[in-house]
């Protein structure tokens, strides 16, 4: 029997209140295995601006305003994971994992989750599922159960508390 080496982690987060929950299992894997660990959020898009005021400020100056405002939201998202990190490595010291890099990408989180996996050949994703559905008891949450069809790497669905 051949066991899987585990060296590359893809934990994929939306950054819910429940998100340290799985991120714990994340965390714990690249303890044992001594994995590197790679923390991906993806933004998603939504179509449009509510307000378009290209007409008021000129099809360039509204471009690079709405483009200024991207930019600040990846820096936040960032900021906020890697804190999160920070908090998550301060509460067990005994607890080492390595994380090799914070990825903020925008568009759809089952495509870039699925391509981060796959491009980057990790060897597992982990990301929390949350059951949103009526039957939450007997489904997945909709981007885990998509990531789980579409996606050649092993993914670890782990189901978030209720609570």
């Amino acid at each position: 029997m051949i066991i899987p080496e585990i060296k590359k982690i893809l934990y994929a987060t939306d950054l819910s209140e429940n998100a340290r929950y799985s991120f714990r299992y994340a965390v714990s894997l690249s303890h044992q295995y001594d994995a590197s660990l790679t923390i991906l959020h993806v933004l998603e898009v939504r179509t449009g601006y509510v307000y378009d005021l290209s007409n008021y400020l000129g099809a360039e100056k509204w471009e690079e305003l709405k483009k200024s405002h991207d930019e600040e939201t990846l820096r936040t998202v960032e900021t906020r994971l890697t804190d999160f990190c920070d908090e998550v490595a301060a509460e067990d010291d005994s607890c080492r994992f390595i994380v090799d890099a914070v990825v903020v990408k925008r568009g759809n989180p089952v495509e870039e989750i699925v391509l981060q996996a796959e491009s980057e050949d990790f060897d597992i994703v982990v990301m929390g599922t949350h059951g949103h559905k009526p039957l939450a008891d007997m489904m997945m949450g909709s981007t885990a159960r998509r990531v789980l069809q579409r996606c050649k790497k092993p993914v670890l669905a782990v189901r978030l508390p209720e609570a």
